[in-house]
């Protein structure tokens, strides 16, 4: 159920992260009135900001303390996984479903139409971010997409960062998608947090390539079975092999051994 205040849904740990037991409805809410309270002049100082967080995501946590921090502090980590939702179930969410990125980035471009919420666009392409644009306003009419950056296949240097953070506050945008890859999508909104005071930053991975068309997404049978990864191995097999054959099969061992030792049974993650 939506809490009317905005206040981020509870977290459960899963091998040491906060995982959001939420919904696409509650989400949606949420950003809606963290919205809602920032043209109030709320005075918050620092954005909010959602992860979308799959398996590798978790495995990259916990390698890396710094990820983790930012996962942790997000407001909001969904489940973008099957192996995330069936972990959660297995913990004692039963109702838990599935939070995925590209489908969450519609719903959310979707409700920013009908309230009139102004999206910006970061990552991806030139090309990729031209047709992006182009098919979202075919699909959302009343969309205002106030702006959009593809950053370079290399760290900003200080004063693109600066051009970039001006752009972004220039624009009046309410709602920053981010697309690209994780972690630097995370790191990248953690790091800016206290630039955009109240705006919403959304880490969205690759739907910025399955909206504009240049990806293929998986066939919902796969998607509803866990067998994403599959498809997308079979896609992109030099990109994500190390991915899908190296990382990701290590969270089931420690998914084990969190059932083992009764981790089920803890509070609920506060962030």
């Amino acid at each position: 159920m939506n809490d009317p205040t905005g206040h981020a849904p509870r977290k459960q740990p899963v091998i040491g992260v906060g995982i959001s037991t939420t919904s696409y409805d509650e989400v949606v809410g949420c950003c809606r009135q963290w919205i809602d309270n920032r043209r109030a002049h709320d005075g918050r100082t620092s954005a909010r900001y959602i992860c979308v967080t799959s398996v590798h995501g978790l495995i990259t946590a916990r390698d890396d303390r710094g990820v983790r921090e930012i996962l942790n502090s997000a407001d909001i980590a969904t489940p973008d996984g099957m192996p995330l939702v069936w972990a959660l179930r297995s913990f004692g969410v039963k109702n838990q479903q599935r939070v995925y990125g590209p489908t969450l980035m519609l719903r959310l471009c979707q409700r920013a139409g009908e309230n009139r919420h102004r999206v910006f666009l970061y990552g991806g392409r030139e090309e990729t971010l031209g047709e992006l644009r182009a098919r979202l306003q075919a699909k959302f009419p009343d969309l205002q997409i106030v702006g959009s950056y593809s950053p370079p296949f290399r760290p900003l240097t200080e004063e693109e960062d600066l051009m970039v953070e001006r752009q972004i506050a220039d624009s009046g945008a309410e709602i920053v998608f981010v697309g690209i890859s994780t972690p630097k999508q995370e790191r990248w909104m953690y790091e800016h947090r206290e630039k955009f005071p109240g705006v919403v930053m959304v880490g969205v991975g690759a739907a910025f390539d399955f909206h504009a068309g240049r990806v293929r997404q998986a066939p919902a049978w796969m998607q509803r079975n866990g067998l994403e990864w599959l498809f997308r191995l079979m896609a992109e097999p030099k990109r994500l092999w190390q991915r899908y054959l190296l990382v990701t099969p290590r969270f089931l061992p420690l998914w084990a051994l969190q059932l083992m030792r009764g981790r089920a049974h803890a509070a609920p993650w506060q962030a």
